[in-house]
């Protein structure tokens, strides 16, 4: 009897929902389907998938990595996908080479470089963990005087110049956050440095932010953040742009760059944690920091060392052609095969990466089971669902880039969403970032699936006190780059993620246990709501993006872009082009999604007729792929977002526009205005050519 309740109950919540690209008899199939897909699941499956992905750290370009590969491969067949392997041959480090980091004066200490094995977590003790390390570091062994550059971010060391402080000839140390740490290193190298040291603050995350592991969530003296400190002008191989890394031995592998001419860093970077910090910052006696550079640590900070504090940073890491594999299964489509609903994790990790990224892998590896027993049981999706997992992404996003640069003419074609889930189970917090097109799709899959724990959706549960959740813009910092920033692909990413213990040993499955989600609710909390989100973008007869929202959102950043630019330039009289292209769409989108509507009730789309709006529709987004790229990296194609150039996390929303208010450069507004406006009635266009088919 408590079966059939739930069961109705899901039904009713489920069929209140607004089934957008729909017919009135579609959206009672997709109801019942959606049904029989939350019974498909199996809870158990998530934490069997993420203890057997962490037995062993893997990172990529490593044995471990490859049986890691395996088992995906083999997982997936078993559930009846089709599974390619794309083999790639990029430049890169698999490990951290050698390193040193001593206090050479005024007294002399060799510095920790890895985590404390701990008792209490048997993983910690594993004998194949390696030190702390960031990937691409230059080589080098210098011993100099010391700078603390804050955060190193741009305005940083600005501000080091302000106050007459130069950095030439000495090693930096910067904490992390404020922005990509390889930009850290490419600030520092800019200016001077011979050397950059990384450490996480505690103030950042610590003890002054509550217990420490293995008590608590934060970091402990010793955990050490790692990372790739990739800055090229281009995602993904930083040998290969444009162009996708294919191994060497390939008929059609392309030229090269040589290494020195790839833009690399050439000095030596390494990461440390705070409490090998400490050494250094205690024995730091020069000017006082400005008020908010202040940490954690128990000393008033120093900008500078001064004459009597010399530090040795010594990195040797060998950089070597080095084979990756992306593994991608297909669900074949029953009627549309050739459109394509790309969901996505990478699967390397800096060592076990219970949350970072292998949460998002072991919840994508029990979907595809319970879409496979779906498809058994003869509820095989209308359009094809391919599950990805890329590898090297912690090294520089490589594996996505290089697929979607190999695949970018059928991706053009055949793409109608890309969706990210990095790390996607990390905590119990949902949240989601999104291509306007897919805001209110995952929003309406939120409200079909409860959240653990309480007697709420997780609609509900995201929104809080608010009437409706946030919904983010889409930034840099993992695989969704390519796919919306290149290829123009409507993207979205999104999880439960909460305090983690980011890119450190102790990311592992005993911290996940403990700390993470100890009764294992939320990894098919998130695999229901993305197989919801899957299924409705797979099945709708019409593509369910949400065409009004372009015009709502492009209004409002413009809004925010004319606000930003009178700061500097206070006779701006805003965007003309734009404002007006942006008063047209309007009018179309409207008029669009209510024809659609219309169609949708009558009944009366033939498959045909379907097929072909269906393409227009995918057309859409690629409207705001300018050919001459952002100025400051032509890779990135978008004109709607991109990565902060100048942070490699945050999202910079209409980007072009960005960079001449970062630059403050009003001179090139006016042209600017001008190709986003080209874009936006390039947009009008499709919708209107839509509007005559109709």
């Amino acid at each position: 009897m408590r079966y059939f309740i739930i069961v109705l109950l899901v039904s009713a919540s489920l069929n209140a929902q607004t089934y957008t690209g729909f017919t009135t008899a579609s959206a009672e199939t997709q109801a019942q389907q959606e049904i029989d897909f939350l019974n498909q699941v199996k809870p158990a499956d998530f934490k069997t998938h993420l203890k057997t992905l962490t037995q062993e750290p893997h990172i990529a370009g490593t044995p471990a990595n490859e049986k890691v590969r395996d088992y995906m491969v083999t997982t997936m067949d078993k559930a009846g996908w089709s599974v390619d392997t794309y083999p790639y041959e990029v430049y890169m480090s698999s490990g951290p080479g050698t390193s040193l980091v001593e206090v050479v004066s005024p007294v002399s200490k060799i510095l920790d470089q890895k985590e404390e094995a701990l008792a209490e977590d048997p993983y910690s003790q594993n004998a194949t963990l390696v030190k702390g390390w960031n990937a691409y570091s230059g080589s080098g062994d210098v011993t100099a005087e010391v700078i603390y550059a804050n955060y190193g971010t741009k305005a940083d060391f600005e501000k080091l110049e302000e106050l007459g402080v130069s950095v030439k000839g000495k090693i930096v140390i910067a904490r992390y956050g404020g922005n990509f740490r390889g930009y850290k290193a490419k600030f520092a190298e800019a200016h001077g440095a011979v050397g950059l040291i990384i450490y996480t603050d505690p103030k950042d995350s610590g003890f002054t932010k509550g217990l420490t592991f293995p008590e608590g969530v934060y970091y402990n003296p010793s955990a050490i953040q790692r990372g790739s400190l990739l800055t090229a002008d281009w995602t993904g191989d930083p040998l290969t742009p444009y162009q996708p890394a294919l191994p060497l031995d390939h008929k059609d592998t392309p030229e090269r760059l040589a290494p020195e001419d790839a833009g690399l860093h050439t000095i030596p970077v390494t990461p440390i944690g705070y409490g090998a910090a400490e050494s250094i910052f205690k024995y730091m006696k020069g000017e006082v920091v400005p008020q908010d550079w202040q940490g954690g640590l128990p000393y008033t900070y120093r900008v500078d060392g001064g004459k009597d504090l010399k530090v040795r940073l010594k990195v040797d890491q060998p950089k070597k052609m080095t084979k990756i594999y992306n593994v991608v299964a297909t669900l074949k489509g029953k009627e549309q095969p050739d459109e394509w609903v790309i969901l996505g994790c990478h699967y390397d990790a800096w060592a076990f990466g219970a949350t970072d990224p292998n949460s998002g892998t072991a919840m994508l590896l029990s979907l595809s089971e319970s879409l496979g027993r779906l498809a058994e049981a003869g509820k095989r999706p209308n359009r094809s669902i391919m599950i990805a997992h890329w590898d090297a992404e912690e090294h520089g996003v490589i594996g996505s880039s290089e697929w979607v640069e190999q695949m970018k003419d059928e991706l053009k074609a055949k793409a109608v969403a890309y969706i990210n889930l990095d790390g996607a189970v990390s905590g119990k917090t949902f949240r989601a970032s999104s291509a306007p097109s897919l805001k209110t799709l995952i929003a309406g899959a939120a409200k079909a699936v409860d959240y653990p724990y309480t007697e709420e959706s997780v609609y509900e549960h995201w929104a809080g006190e608010k009437p409706e959740p946030n919904i983010g813009n889409l930034g840099g910092g993992s695989d969704h780059i390519a796919f919306y920033m290149f290829a123009g692909v409507p993207s979205l990413s999104g999880g439960a993620s909460g305090p983690t213990l980011y890119h450190t040993n102790y990311d592992d499955f005993y911290y996940y246990e403990n700390f993470v989600d100890p009764e294992f609710q939320m990894g098919p909390m998130v695999e229901k709501l993305m197989g919801i989100l899957s299924l409705r973008l797979a099945n709708a007869e019409l593509i369910p993006y949400d065409i009004e929202r372009y015009a709502t959102d492009l209004e409002l950043h413009f809004e925010n872009a004319t606000q930003q630019v009178k700061s500097f330039y206070s006779d701006f009289t805003g965007f003309t082009a734009s404002s007006q292209a942006i008063s047209s769409l309007k009018l179309s989108t409207t008029s669009v999604a209510k024809a659609f509507e219309e169609q949708l009730q009558s009944g009366n789309l033939s498959k045909k007729r379907t097929k072909r709006l269906n393409a227009k529709l995918m057309a859409l987004e690629k409207s705001f792929l300018d050919p001459e790229g952002m100025p400051y990296r032509d890779w990135y194609k978008s004109l709607y977002a991109s990565s902060d150039p100048f942070s490699g996390y945050a999202s910079w929303i209409l980007p072009g526009l960005q960079y001449q208010i970062e630059m403050e450069n009003k001179d090139q507004l006016s042209d600017w205005d001008q190709r986003y406006a080209n874009a936006i009635n390039d947009l009008n266009a499709k919708l209107a050519d839509i509007m005559e088919s109709l």
